[in-house]
């Protein structure tokens, strides 16, 4: 990796530590993360991002642990609607399971220098009789007691919830952790919730990617937006019963209010900071809005912009620019911002015969399969047909393919206009394209 990637890569974590200083982040941590070899480096990141300021609450999956204990204990039971349905005397045994997991969470953080809260900060009610069945001791959410968490938060402690809730009475359920940690997200009004699950990623070669979507380098969706999601259930009718509560919980999270949803490996090292401290992370994130956006360039936005430039002005794609160049043409730029970051930008050159030309496209090289270049090529078009340009083009010199692709068709150097024509050069001999209407 070069300096200069590095630089960039620390400005990324200073930029975002900035933007979440003092932010909320709700954890799900399936049991299969759980008992992983990589739960230890999990919590070692958890811990340092509290440690950084963050706030942190912890919902962990106890599926497989009560699993064991009611197999050890010859107890049956089943699952209707992904809840587990028991008889009353299995909960004792449900309850102690599902506290051991916390407790693990709770130990392991302590290795970090971390204190820890188990607490009974839900109150529920049995999910009843359904269409004739019976859930037996499975439960629904009923209130949280938000002021006493928020207590535990404020005193600088980590909230952990077991999947158990009580009743006024002091009759336990067993709840979902996954929708315990959609509700808490939303009543603490959280600015982010995880959900990691292990070996769990919405990848090409795993599912069908719907038209428009763009993909990261590893093929994986690094966003989508809620209509996006729709689409993308659409798209995989057998999708597992599991993926789609979890993507509907993280619908109705933005909804409520929650920033945004990450889907998570948990079978990956480091995914959970990666996710946090860089615009494509390393998962998916589901969100309502505010994720990127194409604005006009300002003054400060110029080193960011050179420093998208310098690898295509040296391979020779783009003409040399300075800092005064861009600073005289700022109004003719614009820029693909993520959280605060510029990782793409373009420009819009009018002249006095009518034409308009379409220039300086470059995109960070890590942003390059997010579909940012035609966004940006869109906007620039868009605003070359209201200012009623007779024609638009484009110089190049190595990407005549892509730009065919948004269709341009090449045309003569005697089309351009006459200042424009002052500026080619026979050494560079780049090439005249025109987009077709």
């Amino acid at each position: 990796m070069t300096t200069s990637k590095t630089a960039e890569n620390v400005r990324d974590v200073i930029r975002y530590l900035q933007k979440f200083k003092n932010a909320l982040l709700v954890i799900y941590l399936d049991d299969k993360t759980i008992s992983s070899p990589l739960f230890s480096s999990h919590i070692r990141d958890i811990a340092m991002l509290h440690q950084a300021g963050l706030k942190v609450v912890l919902i962990p999956g106890a599926r497989r642990r009560i699993d064991e204990v009611l197999d050890n204990a010859k107890i049956k039971w089943t699952y209707n609607e992904n809840m587990r349905v028991t008889t009353p005397d299995a909960m004792p045994l449900i309850k102690m399971a599902a506290f051991d997991v916390s407790n693990t969470v709770m130990t392991s953080l302590a290795a970090n220098n971390i204190t820890a809260v188990i607490g009974n900060w839900v109150r529920a009610r049995g999910k009843g009789v359904l269409n004739g069945f019976d859930y037996g001791t499975a439960g629904e959410i009923d209130k949280l007691e938000t002021d006493a968490i928020c207590t535990v938060l404020n005193d600088g402690f980590i909230p952990i919830f077991p999947c158990i809730g009580w009743n006024a009475a002091g009759h336990p359920y067993n709840i979902s952790s996954m929708l315990l940690a959609k509700q808490v997200a939303m009543n603490l009004k959280a600015d982010k919730l995880f959900f990691m699950m292990f070996n769990e990623e919405i990848k090409a070669q795993n599912y069908a990617i719907p038209e428009g979507l763009a993909l990261s380098e590893t093929g994986n969706i690094p966003a989508m937006d809620l209509e996006e999601v729709d689409r993308f259930l659409d798209a995989n009718p057998s999708i597992s019963g599991e993926i789609r509560n979890l993507m509907k919980a993280s619908q109705e999270a933005c909804r409520a209010g929650v920033t945004r949803v990450h889907i998570l490996n948990g079978n990956k090292d480091g995914v959970l900071p990666c996710e946090i401290f860089s615009g494509l992370g390393s998962g998916t994130m589901i969100y309502t809005g505010g994720y990127g956006k194409v604005r006009p360039m300002v003054q400060t936005d110029i080193p960011s912009v050179l420093s998208i430039m310098r690898p295509f002005m040296d391979a020779g794609k783009l003409l040399p620019r300075t800092e005064a160049q861009l600073s005289a043409d700022l109004a003719d730029y614009i820029v693909f911002e993520l959280d605060g970051g510029v990782h793409a930008c373009a420009a819009l050159h009018f002249y006095q015969d009518g034409q308009a030309e379409i220039a300086a496209v470059a995109v960070d090289e890590n942003y390059a399969h997010m579909g940012i270049g035609p966004k940006l090529m869109d906007n620039l078009i868009e605003q070359a047909t209201q200012a009623d340009s007779t024609s638009i083009f484009i110089m190049t010199t190595q990407t005549a393919d892509w730009f065919e692709q948004l269709g341009f068709v090449e045309d003569t150097i005697d089309s351009l206009p006459e200042e424009r024509q002052k500026l080619w050069t026979p050494q560079r001999n780049s090439k005249v394209y025109r987009l077709k209407r």
